[in-house]
């Protein structure tokens, strides 16, 4: 199983976000167990689907306003239905990795046993790496590829050239992104299905 936990940067100098943040992913993203607040700033939801993990955690870490932990493993069985209530392995992977997610640059960190949650981790931080900088004209064209256009509706969008698109996409490296985020997702889907099975603890 996937447990996520979203820990809030700097709360202690800003209002709190955590309510509309938990609206948003519940509307953009389906959970096994749904986001719920956990303790003053932190929220945590438990995931099935490596894919969606993977994306919602990029989404999540790209704001640069969360802390973003992926812990993977086994959990108690049945879940309860509060989210908070869960336990096992995979609760206490994600609160390692949202620890020391808030001391990495991408603001993303993935625990859990054996090497496969190291590699994991390193394509996650990578992706993280490259959504933070890319430029804010790169970041425009490359989400409305993300939302199904073709390069020449979005040149039509932006009213700029198709030339102007490709070169946006390619300075944010938005297609080998996509390509790894794809592998990251199903490799964490494998990953946390071994995990389930009985798989290293």
């Amino acid at each position: 199983m996937i447990v996520i936990t979203i820990d809030q940067r700097k709360s202690r100098s800003g209002p709190d976000k955590v309510e509309s943040l938990l609206s948003r992913l519940a509307s953009d993203y389906d959970a096994t167990r749904g986001f719920e607040r956990t303790a003053g700033d932190e929220i945590q939801g438990v995931f099935e689907d490596g894919t969606v993990a993977v994306l919602l955690a990029l989404d999540v870490a790209h704001t640069g306003e969360w802390s973003v932990g992926i812990g993977v493993g086994s959990v108690q069985i049945p879940l309860p239905r509060e989210t908070r209530a869960g336990r096992g392995p995979a609760f206490e992977f994600a609160r390692d990795a949202v620890e020391r997610a808030k001391n990495t640059s991408g603001s993303l960190a993935l625990s859990g046993p054996g090497n496969e949650a190291e590699r994991l981790e390193a394509e996650l931080q990578i992706l993280a790496l490259v959504n933070a900088r890319r430029t804010e004209s790169s970041a425009e064209a490359g989400i409305l590829v993300s939302k199904g256009l073709t390069q020449r509706q979005v040149a039509a969008t932006l009213e700029i050239s198709q030339q102007a698109v490709s070169a946006r996409l390619a300075s944010g490296l938005w297609y080998e992104a996509a390509r790894l985020a794809d592998v990251a997702g199903r490799a964490l889907d494998s990953y946390s299905m071994t995990m389930d099975e009985g798989g290293p603890a």
